[in-house]
């Protein structure tokens, strides 16, 4: 076999034009590498094998048959049938039989199936030296080298980084009221000077702090940038000049379209002229005897198959050509906005850009935007963000922040930042700083100095995209707690969150379904502690990354916004889970796989569409639960099988339509809390007066004309709210609830209040909810105990 590798030299170019070459380029190449080997494979077929076999063939008794039969010495008086019938001897020798296969092979056989494999081989050697052509053309050769030398420099500069750090705030290490004006760093006319207020020379002294040689570090860096700066400026004025890049790549992308459409037309027409068998007639018949042969072609078939597969992938080469031209023609490569980086670094003086230059930046993007983000570094004349750091430090000094902080939900000292164009510095010199929350700002950078927060456990980012500086990343992996987001796109959601092995309650509000606009929530294998999870979202099943961590976490809640939640299976490996919460799911039915979490002790299925719930038999088997919340939902009646759940202790059925309040439910003889209110309930069973551990009832909202008086027998009651019924009369009984903080009895027909509810020593007027009118009936020292602090 002939080896590929002899080919290299047709594609061979330097590693680093790796970043000139777009997707599409890279494709072809593999096509290209594919179409060889097809062509060598074919050449290789037909240098080691016999192309063509031929046999003699015989058409009718003749003059030439007699002859030769009366040379085989036939008996005069023998039959010529049964001579054939026994077998044809042609008397053709070896030597006669190449002679006829090589004068076959050269005047019956098509010149498309005797030379397919090395039209195969030269098409492909012209694709790919075409590929190349403008990486090796002097006029451009040049000009890529320049460029892209240039590049790689522009791209490992250290300057780089800590220009994008200062101008972005990823380094703010330095406090600016104690600084003084330093030496600026001249750079090249036109290409301006890193000066306003402070030089972005003060950068590198903060990183390498402490370090003897950081001053030589510092100069030895300047200088190049400056060098760099300079080649920047020439480069740009010399390339800006013409578009001879452009002009050849256009050229040969229009020429591989060319290329492609002629083979094609041609290939498909002359496809099918590759047969196996071949008739051929020789004019030899006064050496063999025979006139006419039946040939076959032994490559044919394969050179079939080979000719069809070289087709389809011509094709695809063919239209990778037309989506390159249509990108060309389609797209003015001839500019090049740098506006989404200055919008992202806050450079706003980085200039656009033309011809050549424009091109070869946008043919970086194919390969990765990076570069002409840190390239654009070197095209700005001065950054303006370290002077709005400035300002924004002078304006929210540490004591204006400290006055501001306040104790948040969770009884951590919280420190809210809204809508400023970014981050203090004097934001880290609150040492006893335990959570940030910062809402609506965009380019947040957290440097190094937040190390300085020893204290700090939770973060809050409401619309604001943020970036770590590396020891940032570190500092927050090993002491955040709790992380809170919600995002609009994708610049918001902090992808180091992964990173975070010790956090413990992660919240997320955004959307992350597995969509081109959207955000896929990956892996979260790296929180090992985490034991808190929260997804507002449109999910249509749960995530993979929430099955890494289910054997660790205890809290998952789903908050949909009434996406269908499909394929809950992923549940049943969550044995750990205390809590769960399927809010607006659009949920139909119970999920069995609920079933399995033998650990549950809180369940909410919250805004879902549950109209029956028969399945609640089989919650029997999770011994754990104490809370089901089915509220929000269009249940009609709730099941016998309910006085199964003998260890709840909370049942929230508010907002559902239920009209009948069955005995059974109170069967559930541990229930403290029970809220049925926002139904069409009429009536209360007297059996309520079994749940003696009752503190909390409500049925506000519902069609209540009556109320049992065994309802007055659960003295832990703590809470009753009956308001908007039909009730009229209250039992004197409500004597019997001295636990009683919180009545509510609005809304209702009451003239008259009893007098025994001065007995409910801990009701207090502002506990009592009810009209004006009806409470000026009780009697005044009644009254009066009750206003009583």
């Amino acid at each position: 076999m002939i080896p590929v590798m002899e080919f290299r030299q047709f594609s061979e170019q330097q590693p680093a034009f790796r970043v000139l070459k777009p997707w599409w380029d890279v494709f072809t190449d593999y096509l290209s590498v594919i179409m060889l080997m097809i062509g060598v494979f074919g050449c290789t077929l037909q240098v080691m094998q016999d192309k063509i076999i031929c046999l003699p063939q015989k058409t009718s008794v003749n003059t030439n048959e007699v002859e030769t039969t009366s040379l085989l010495h036939l008996q005069p008086n023998t039959s010529a049938v049964p001579r054939e019938m026994k077998g044809l001897k042609t008397n053709l020798d070896l030597q006669q039989y190449s002679f006829i296969n090589q004068m076959c092979y050269e005047m019956a056989l098509h010149w498309y199936a005797k030379y397919f494999p090395y039209l195969v081989l030269i098409h492909t050697l012209v694709f790919m030296v075409c590929s190349n052509f403008w990486f090796k053309f002097p006029g451009s050769s040049s000009k890529i080298e320049h460029f892209i030398s240039m590049l790689g420099k522009c791209f490992d500069s250290p300057w780089t980084t800590r220009a994008l750090s200062e101008v972005s705030g990823e380094n703010p290490e330095e406090k600016d009221h104690k600084k003084t004006t330093r030496s600026n760093i001249a750079v090249a006319p036109g290409e301006g000077s890193l000066e306003k207020t402070q030089s972005l020379r003060s950068i590198p002294e903060k990183i390498v702090v402490d370090k003897p040689s950081a001053s030589a570090l510092d100069k030895k860096e300047g200088e190049q940038a400056k060098a760099l700066f300079e080649k920047v400026k020439k480069f740009r004025l010399h390339v800006e000049e013409g578009d001879i890049l452009y002009i050849m790549y256009v050229r040969q992308t229009v020429f591989k379209v060319f290329k492609f459409l002629l083979i094609i037309a041609y290939n498909s027409a002359l496809v099918n002229k590759v047969r196996n068998r071949v008739r051929c007639e020789v004019e030899i018949q006064n050496m063999t005897g025979y006139k006419d042969f039946q040939c076959n072609h032994t490559m044919a078939h394969l050179f079939s198959k080979l000719s069809y597969c070289y087709l389809c992938l011509v094709a695809v080469y063919g239209f990778t050509s037309l989506y390159t031209s249509y990108w060309l023609f389609y797209r003015s490569l001839k500019e090049y906005s740098f506006e989404y980086v200055r919008q992202e670094t806050g450079i706003n003086d980085i200039p656009d850009v033309k011809n050549d230059f424009a091109f070869m930046l946008h043919m970086i993007d194919q390969y990765d935007p990076l570069y002409s983000k840190r390239f654009a570094v070197f095209l700005s004349e001065v950054s303006e963000n370290k002077l709005k750091q400035l300002n924004l430090n002078h304006d929210w000094t540490a004591e204006k922040l400290r006055q501001r902080l306040q104790t948040n939900g969770n009884n951590r000292l919280e420190l809210q930042l809204f809508m400023l164009p970014g981050l203090p510095d004097t934001v880290f010199e609150l040492t006893e700083l335990q959570s940030l929350k910062l809402e609506i700002i965009n380019n947040v950078t957290i440097p190094a100095s937040i190390s300085q927060l020893e204290d700090l456990q939770e973060l809050s980012l409401y619309q604001s995209s943020l970036k770590l500086h590396t020891t940032a990343t570190s500092f927050l992996k090993e002491n955040l707690k709790v992380l809170r987001v919600k995002f609009d796109d994708s610049r918001e959601f902090p992808n180091w969150m992964y990173g975070l092995r010790n956090i413990e309650e992660l919240y997320l509000t955004g959307s992350l379904c597995p969509d081109a606009k959207n955000i896929v929530l990956e892996s979260l294998r790296e929180m090992k502690c985490l034991k808190t999870l929260s997804l507002k979202s449109n999910l249509t099943k749960i995530p993979q990354s929430i099955v890494d961590v289910s054997s660790h976490l205890q809290r998952l809640y789903l908050h949909n916004d009434g996406t269908k939640l499909v394929m809950l299976n992923n549940l049943k490996k969550m044995n750990n889970l205390t809590e769960l919460e399927l809010v607006r799911c659009d949920l139909e039915r119970i999920p069995h796989a609920i079933f399995s979490l033998t650990n549950l002790q809180e369940l909410d299925l919250k805004e879902n569409n549950l109209r029956s719930i028969e399945e609640i038999i089989s919650f029997q088997h999770l011994r754990k639960l104490i809370c089901l919340k089915l509220w929000y939902n269009g249940i009609m009646y709730i099941p016998e099988h309910i006085k199964k759940l003998g260890s709840l202790e909370r049942l929230y059925f508010s907002n559902n339509k239920i009209e009948i309040l069955p005995s059974h439910l109170f069967l559930c003889n541990k229930l403290r809390y029970l809220d049925m209110s926002n139904n069409d309930i009429r009536f209360i069973p007297p059996e309520i007066g079994v749940l003696q551990s009752l503190q909390y009832f409500s049925v506000t909202c519902n069609k209540i004309e009556n109320l049992p008086d065994e309802l007055f027998f659960c003295k832990k009651l703590k809470t009753l709210k009956l308001g908007k019924n039909s009730l009229s009369i209250l039992s004197p009984k409500i004597s019997y609830l001295v636990h009683l903080t919180h009545l509510e009895l609005k809304s209702n027909h009451f003239e008259v209040l009893p007098p025994e509810l001065g007995f409910c020593r801990a009701l207090k007027r502002s506990g009592l909810a009810v009209e004006d009118t009806v409470f000026e009936t009780l009697p005044s020292d009644v009254r009066d105990q009750m206003k009583a602090e």
